[in-house]
């Protein structure tokens, strides 16, 4: 019996000695498989071209009621005041810290090419040609093509077989979405520096209608809502607002996409969020339509400063 017992004790020994071996390996394999930790927004500042400057160089339209203008030396509209938004939570809190670039529509991603600017809001659709050349956090809104008539005129010109009429003089900015897309239509167009520019022209008969962004043309309407309207034309595509980004600085790419997705989700708990209130102090009393902050793309991951775990 003694013999037995001790062969069975030997036994068990060694059984547990696998077991124990087995486990700690798993433990180990598992330990191994964890994800490594998420990168912080400090760690993503660090990482980018904007560490430790003075002020971030923002480029915005001074030309552009509602979205961006400069009146009585203040910077005010839609884009800046989203664009005050995204500079405090990178650490540049008040206009001190902002040095604002005034930019045309054509001039946009030379100036982020080049270093002149480290970010742009100012009406900046996303399209893939533009992604070869620079990067988008966003989108910040989503808008539609549009033409903006004289009252004189508004019975005149109603679908896009109306643009293309002979005699009509169409007018819009260079370097835009809407002036590609005027083309895809056989829409024969005068192409100005600005918006403005046309609007002036149509005031002064060198032109007939301009053709923007509904959320552009919204601004000069609020000018103008006497002299001009505000058509619905199908031209079947909407345009994504981003924000433009070197396409250099990745990890300013995604704090500028967090920064947004934080409005985001503060918007949809119902908080007003800065989205939100951006929104009602300028295009809201101008637009027909309701208006939501839509999800920006390709969001990242990260521990937003001290937090001490990723929100979710």
């Amino acid at each position: 019996m003694p013999e037995i017992s001790s062969r069975r004790l030997r036994s068990l020994a060694t059984t547990l000695a696998v077991a124990l071996t087995l486990t700690l390996a798993a433990a180990a394999g598992c330990d191994n498989r964890r994800e490594p930790p998420l990168p912080s927004v400090l760690d993503k500042l660090h990482d980018s071209h904007i560490d430790g400057q003075a002020k971030i160089k923002i480029g915005v339209s001074e030309t552009e009621p509602l979205m961006g203008e400069l009146r009585n030396g203040a910077h005010i509209g839609f884009d800046v005041e989203i664009a005050r938004y995204i500079a405090a939570f990178l650490g540049f809190q008040g206009e001190q810290r902002i040095q604002w670039v005034a930019l045309a529509t054509e001039d946009r991603i030379p100036a982020l090419q080049g270093g002149t600017v480290d970010l742009i809001v100012s009406s900046f659709s996303m399209t893939e040609e533009r992604q070869k050349l620079i990067s988008f956090a966003g989108p910040y809104f989503v808008t539609t093509q549009e033409v903006m008539v004289p009252t004189r005129l508004r019975d005149r010109v109603r679908t896009i077989e109306d643009l293309r009429r002979p005699g009509l003089r169409v007018c819009t900015s260079g370097g835009s979405t809407t002036e590609a897309e005027l083309e895809k239509h056989q829409v024969r167009a005068y192409v100005v520096k600005t918006v403005g520019d046309c609007v002036r022209g149509i005031r002064e008969k060198r032109y007939d209608v301009v053709s923007s962004d509904e959320t552009i043309l919204a601004g000069f309407l609020s000018q103008y809502p006497t002299e001009f309207e505000i058509v619905d034309m199908p031209f079947g595509t909407s345009e994504l607002l981003g924000i433009g980004v070197p396409i250099g600085d990745p990890a300013l790419r995604d704090l500028v996409a967090f920064a947004l997705q934080k409005s985001y989700l503060e918007g949809r708990d119902g908080i007003s969020s800065p989205w939100l209130t951006a929104y009602n102090r300028t295009l809201g009393p101008w637009l027909k339509a309701d208006k939501s902050q839509p999800q920006p793309l390709n969001v990242p991951k990260l521990v937003d400063f001290d937090d001490k775990a990723p929100r979710r």
